[in-house]
């Protein structure tokens, strides 16, 4: 029998053993993870499940079924530094419970496989999606990842090592894909948006394409006690009206459009010159890639136009970016119709973050994620929290989404 409490409790034991004053310390590939991963392999004990470690340090608990098929419920472990106790571990947790009830009925029609991704968060050294992306046959980036170091100089591939992952071999862990019919995934919001609407739950549409750009304003430096205010070139003028006009931008394009100028860097940077560079990193973010096209145009224009009118010359460079996935519109449909029944009610939002579940579809699998409301929007901090009460809703949502989904791909 499902027992959502008992989720809720399992949380709060992980948070103990894991956790800190500070918050949760599951940095990935470090002995606190490795401690959490070994705690999962004891809650799983008992279903029937078979535990395998991939080529890419992914943990896999697979229940098999009368077909070689298989449903694939996911999450990660492992937190940023000082973060908080459902970001990733909730949605390990939601499936282990629901891995439970599946293996109490019997043997399911197709396989059943909770997955715990390697290093969601990147962390330790700036990579985010690290096992998911090698399972999909997406990650390309070895030669730079050889060359990225933690806080501690500690490369990569030594940190990995100790956990049995070759970053050559890594890549191996796509055959763990190969016999998917779909992939499910729990997650906080980590937003402001179903607490607004008062909703506890809702369907994704997908995650958003991202654009990421260094721009930079040259100007002229000059002495800011001779030099009038009209006769001046300053850089950091051009990007001010760049970074009120982006939230017009965002306002015009809609659709849940956002734009962020996430730093700005001035030199000489002293406050006897006037501005004679300004280099800022923007970040544009939509779920539909016409529209975040249209986005990164009309940013471009408007610098243009700031450019000209402060006598200034403006370079883009692009950082990086990735285009918007959408998730399986029938999932979606299973999803909303679980969540009614759960909670009466749906809303169906983006994701802002990047998640799993879009390496995931970007394989071709079937994919949708439910999200549960975040008190305050917070996360990655030790206040992240939402009610106990969303949380066994959350629960039961992806317990009724599993058993439809099953019994849709057993029908096909």
């Amino acid at each position: 029998m499902l027992d959502p409490t008992r989720t809720v409790a399992e949380l709060r034991e992980l948070r103990e053993l894991t956790g800190d004053e500070d918050g949760a310390q599951r940095l990935a590939w470090t002995d606190t993870w490795q401690q959490a991963r070994e705690w999962l392999r004891g809650k799983v004990a008992g279903t029937g499940a078979e535990e395998t470690i991939d080529a890419a340090g992914n943990q896999w608990f697979t229940l098999a079924g009368t077909s070689e098929r298989a449903l694939l419920i996911g999450g990660h472990i492992d937190s940023v530094p000082n973060g908080g106790w459902l970001d990733g571990a909730l949605n390990v947790m939601a499936g282990v419970e629901v891995l439970r009830r599946i293996a109490e009925v019997g043997t399911p029609p197709l396989a059943v496989r909770l997955v715990n991704w390697a290093d969601e968060e990147g962390a330790r050294f700036g990579r985010s999606l690290f096992g998911s992306s090698a399972a999909a046959g997406s990650m390309a980036d070895q030669d730079e990842l050889r060359q990225r170091k933690d806080a501690d100089g500690v490369a990569l591939p030594e940190a990995i090592a100790r956990f049995g992952v070759d970053l050559d071999s890594a890549l191996d862990a796509r055959s763990e894909l190969g016999n998917a019919a779909a992939y499910l995934e729990l997650h906080i919001e980590q937003g402001p948006v179903l607490e607004a609407m008062n909703l506890p739950l809702g369907v994704v549409l997908g995650t958003f394409g991202v654009e990421r750009h260094q721009v930079t304003f040259r100007g002229q430096a000059a002495h800011a006690g001779s030099t009038p205010m009209d006769k001046r070139r300053d850089a950091l003028a051009g990007a001010a009206k760049l970074e009120l006009e982006l939230r017009e931008i965002a306002a015009r394009v809609g659709g849940g459009a956002v734009c962020t100028m996430g730093g700005v860097v001035t030199k000489p940077g002293i406050v006897t010159s006037v501005v004679e560079t300004a280099e800022c990193l923007l970040d544009q973010r939509h779920l539909d890639e016409v529209q975040l096209a249209e986005m990164l145009d009309n940013a471009k224009a408007a610098s243009r136009r700031f450019a000209q009118e402060e006598e200034l010359d403006v370079e883009w460079e692009r950082v990086w970016n990735i285009e918007p996935i959408l998730f399986d519109e029938r999932l979606i449909e299973l999803a909303d119709e679980s969540i009614r029944e759960v909670a009466g009610s749906s809303h169906r939002l983006p994701s802002g973050p990047l998640h799993d579940a879009a390496e995931v579809a970007r394989a071709g699998v079937p994919t949708v994620m439910i999200f549960v409301q975040s008190l305050r929007g917070l996360s990655h901090t030790k206040v992240e929290d939402t009610k106990e009460e969303h949380l066994e809703l959350a629960v039961q949502a992806l317990d009724r989404l599993a058993g439809r989904t099953i019994a849709a791909i057993d029908a096909d």
